[in-house]
């Protein structure tokens, strides 16, 4: 079982900078995939970047391409999400999950972004 707690949200300008932490524990961490998802108010729950279990492969969802970054470093069993260039469209509670397989089996519980303008 690996449980994952988020932080690093909070309130920012437009055009500012965020860093989103997520720590996990329990299970072997640098077997495990991660993804950031986010959700706005109304929307439904988007993936918008993901990383491979050796880190060695990273993809990003076409709206934060280019100023998301994420990155793992496992030997502290964090995946960290850089954002850079905030957008008020930015604005929405961000998650961190985990997976071996195909399908993202944990879930933090999010922490709140806001970007405003």
């Amino acid at each position: 079982q690996v449980q994952l707690v988020e932080s690093g949200g909070g309130l920012v300008q437009a055009g500012g900078s965020l860093r989103l932490s997520c720590a996990a524990s329990g299970g072997s961490f640098s077997s495990y995939a991660f993804g950031w998802f986010r959700q706005a108010p109304g929307k439904e729950r988007a993936s918008i970047a993901a990383i491979t279990g050796g880190g060695g492969t990273t993809s990003y969802a076409d709206s934060v391409r280019g100023r998301f970054t994420i990155s793992r470093d496992n030997a502290k069993n964090t995946v960290y999400l850089q954002m850079t260039s905030l957008k008020p469209e930015d604005t929405a509670v961000y998650s961190c999950a985990a997976h071996t397989g195909r399908q993202y089996e944990y879930w933090g519980q999010g922490t709140q972004v806001t970007v405003s303008s």
